[in-house]
């Protein structure tokens, strides 16, 4: 039970934090606030030491942002309990029932207890610590104790040790946060470009003695008055924002996640128009701050560096008239060099790309080019030098990839092309991209760049190959940059993005065979995905028209190129194993056609039978035990299995023709990244939903199903799945499948339950957030024989068993099923046939069902 006085202090506390927050909502001044918020917990804590006072000679300090003098509304506590010497019992008890009194506060607290020696080894072991330590504030007691931990933490405090450990620290905790200030979820206090960067500079700053606070920085040649003026504009979004989300949630949450962004849209007022959410203007705000403070972080990192550890009067070795090196770095002649000739900023960036010697931009270079970029307007981008040095940033043999990204940190690149800045910081609802619009199109281009690596070969065998034969790949960075370009304007953002494109051609005097194939790239860009995860590759018309498409190998191997790049490009949970596999096959199955002029079915289907025979021979099986296997099965199955599916099957199945019992059989695909199931047992009705039903209880996601029935009535299913994410013992899971999945065929003599699978997948955040319409298309194809069903949805738990149903409820024979997850959105295509079709009421009933399974109404 808690004694009075304390209940009283907690009131008290209470009631002063309630009236910082009513001013708050009244002013929205975010220091008023964290500071009216300490001083609430230092008046708690003067009052609560009369009750529970301190050992005579001890000091209680805050420490950490507490010690800043910042306190966020609901942000832990750190303070120190410093002591001359350890503790006795008596000292240490009254301590613990002084911690217990502000526990009971219902403070976050975070304290220790240490002497002053204990102090400075802890800290000379953990920067952590020492950094820390460096913001104790006083609170209480000794005041003289607390100076002489101060400065003996200056004593032993080395700034070229502290500057190289907080770098450190700095880059791991970039790595946590995705690396990038463009995260569709970021957290505004570690993220990069967030808070906890501009802090990093403070404590450089303070280690280096260029000042304690950012006025007194800017004091000094680091900042000048307008450089201050918009570095405090974007830490004071910040910390709004962070105060925000805490109010918002009613605890500590420095996250900006999905569901909580429309709310805080509302709170700052932003309403949303026909293309843009009021989230998206919010984010959009947010990464025009997280771009400012990666700026100033990056410039003034750099200038602490010299500061500390290069030599302010190093000889300079002169490159022209308008560049020169020092300490290995580049730098202008005169500071004012861009001012005189704009067109020195790009050469400036080819300089760097061309001299592997140098160490990136000096301090006062990067100083110089943030503040240029108000010289490229429209005279800058029609003068014919910049075009020529852009496109050649563009061919360079290497840092491509850093050159970019530099210039769109510095906002040189969306400056020079407007259209790319209406992209900068936009968000994408689609459920599977996990970057913005900018971020996204950079990393594609990494991914590009990628294939001409040798040191990625193994991740991308036939990208890389394919780039090493193909000419003038620098056009892919071209066809890259422009590819979602038009994205947010509503609209076919591919064909508003092959005028962009084919303007900027114009503008940079591209040869017209260069421009039409970046302009093709762009305009199709989701054209060969869309073809390999929704349409049926055994069909020689579906190759035929894509080939039709392509018209050439080159125009082919750049799409593919661009598309690898493009998928790897959205989250790291789209790509696999399967993807690339069907890309790979689109691919070759398209150069074929070109090399061929034609593909006829006849003449596939004696190719893969003479291919698939001299396979299982090698495999030591006869001719008369596969014959025997071969006589049960039609030209479909031939058509719609490749060569390796073929003699897999044979292998496993020639002696089980007429098996009373199921036949379950799986082999890894990729790097154990997918498992291929064949199912082979009499065929009944209900059995695409008793094994949609085993796989979504275990949370195995189906990729791909080939649905095939022998002459003779049995079934024979393949299927490509995934292992839940956890999950990697792919070789573990292919035995266990095999047993389980025909056993459970085996004693299943009824139709499945009428309940919910039992998996225990959640829905995503960003699909509750940011809900899409479910939509269904049934399509005749092959004049009403077979009919094309399209479905696009938000994944959840049990969705495919779901359909499953329906079909079965319907009497709908499944021939084929294509399964396209993209993050947390699911198309998938599904070829059926049966009479249900035949009548446009009983197909209305259908969709209808089918639409009901999507929205999760299923009876």
């Amino acid at each position: 039970m808690q004694e009075p006085g304390v209940v009283a202090v907690r009131q008290a506390l209470e009631q002063r934090r309630l009236q910082a927050f009513q001013q708050f909502r009244q002013q929205r001044r975010p220091e008023t606030l964290l500071t009216a918020l300490r001083k609430a917990v230092d008046q708690a804590i003067h009052e609560l030491l009369r009750l529970f006072p301190l050992p005579a000679g001890a000091t209680l300090a805050a420490v950490g942002g507490y010690g800043r003098g910042e306190l966020y509304p609901y942000s832990d506590i750190d303070i120190l309990i410093l002591l001359r010497k350890p503790p006795s019992d008596e000292e240490a008890s009254g301590i613990e029932s002084l911690i217990a009194a502000l526990w009971d506060l219902g403070l976050d607290l975070g304290h220790s207890v240490r002497t002053l020696e204990q102090c400075q080894e802890e800290a000379a072991n953990d920067v952590t610590v020492e950094t820390s330590l460096l913001e104790s504030r006083w609170l209480a007691g000794d005041l003289q104790l607390l100076r002489e931990l101060i400065g003996a933490m200056r004593g032993q405090l080395d700034p070229q040790r502290f500057f190289q450990a907080k770098r450190i620290e700095m880059q791991q905790r970039h790595v946590r946060y995705h690396g990038t200030p463009y995260a569709l979820e970021p957290n505004c206090k570690e993220s990069p470009g967030g808070l906890r960067d501009l802090q990093i500079i403070q404590w450089l700053a303070q280690a280096a003695g260029l000042g304690n606070n950012w006025r007194e920085i800017a004091r000094t040649d680091l900042l000048t008055a307008s450089e201050f003026r918009s570095l405090r504009k974007a830490e004071l979004a910040f910390k709004r924002l962070r105060i925000e989300l805490h109010l918002l949630v009613g605890r500590r949450e420095d996250r900006v996640l999905f569901d909580l962004q429309p709310r805080l849209a509302e709170v700052y007022g932003f309403t949303g128009s026909r293309t843009r959410r009021a989230s998206e203007l919010l984010m959009q705000r947010y990464y025009w701050a997280a771009r400012v403070v990666s700026q100033f972080h990056t410039i003034l990192l750099q200038s602490i560096e010299e500061i500390l550890f290069l030599q302010p009067d190093a000889a300079t070795t002169p490159i022209d008239e308008h560049f020169q090196i020092r300490n290995n770095r580049l730098e202008l002649c005169r500071d004012d060099g861009f001012e005189r000739n704009p067109s020195l900023i790009f050469r400036s960036f080819l300089i760097l790309q061309q001299r592997r010697d140098l160490q990136g931009m000096s301090a006062r270079m990067l100083h110089a080019m943030w503040h240029a970029r108000r010289h490229i307007d429209s005279q800058f981008r029609r003068n014919p030098v910049n075009q020529h040095h852009f496109l050649q940033i563009l061919q360079q043999p290497q840092g491509v990839v850093h050159t970019l990204r530099r210039m769109s940190l510095l906002n040189i690149l969306p400056r020079y092309l407007p259209v790319f800045r209406r992209v900068v910081g936009q968000m994408q609802h689609d459920l599977f991209h996990a970057y913005t619009v900018d971020e996204h199109t950079l990393m594609v281009i990494r991914n590009i760049r990628r294939f001409t690596l040798a040191e990625y070969a193994q991740e991308h065998p036939l990208a890389t190959e394919l780039m090493a034969g193909f000419d003038r790949h620098w056009l892919l960075y071209v066809a890259a940059l422009f590819h979602d370009i038009a994205k947010g304007r509503g609209g076919d953002h591919s064909e508003l993005g092959a005028r962009d494109i084919r303007r900027f051609c114009i503008e940079h005097r591209l040869d017209p065979a260069d421009a039409e194939l970046v302009e093709f790239l762009v305009r199709h860009h989701l054209k060969l995905s869309s073809v390999a995860q929704k349409q049926d590759l055994s069909d020689p018309r579906v190759i035929r028209d894509f080939a039709t498409l392509m018209r050439d190998e080159r125009h082919l191997t750049a799409l593919y190129l661009l598309t690898v790049a493009d998928i790897r490009g959205t989250s790291p949970k789209v790509w696999n194993a399967w993807k690339g596999k069907l890309l790979e096959n689109l691919y070759r199955q398209t150069l074929q056609a070109l090399g061929s002029g034609k593909l006829e079915t006849a003449d596939l289907l004696a190719q893969r039978k003479d291919a698939a025979i001299a396979e299982i021979r090698r495999l030591g099986l006869s001719d008369d035990s596969r014959d025997r296997f071969w006589s049960q099965l039609d030209v479909a199955y031939f058509l719609r299995h490749d060569v390796s599916d073929i003699a897999w099957q044979t292998r496993h199945l020639y002696r089980c023709v007429n098996s009373p019992e199921p036949v379950v059989k799986t082999r890894i695909l990729g790097q154990h990244e997918a498992l291929q199931v064949m199912v082979y047992i009499r065929d009944r009705k209900d059995l695409f939903v008793s094994i949609c039903q085993y796989f979504d209880a275990r949370m195995i996601s189906i990729q791909d199903a080939k649905i095939h029935t022998t002459a003779a009535g049995w079934a024979l299913d393949t299927f490509i799945v995934m292992l839940p994410a956890h999950e990697k013992d792919y070789r573990s899971h292919a035995a266990l499948i095999e047993h389980d999945l025909a056993q459970c065929l085996q004693n299943m003599s009824q139709s499945p339950s009428d309940g919910a699978p039992a998996g225990r997948r959640r829905e995503s955040r960003q699909a509750k957030a940011f809900p899409i319409v479910p939509n269904a298309e049934l399509v005749s194809e092959d004049n009403g024989m077979t009919w094309r069903l399209s479905v696009s949805a938000a994944d959840r738990p049990g969705l495919l068993y779901q359909l499953a149903r329906v079909f079965a409820r319907h009497e709908a024979i499944l021939v084929m099923a294509k399964i396209m997850t993209l993050g947390d959105r699911v198309e998938d295509v599904f070829i059926l046939r049966g009479k249900v079709f035949l009548q446009p009421r009983f197909s209305g009933l259908f969709e209808r069902d089918i639409l009901a399974a999507l929205l999760g109404d299923a009876k």
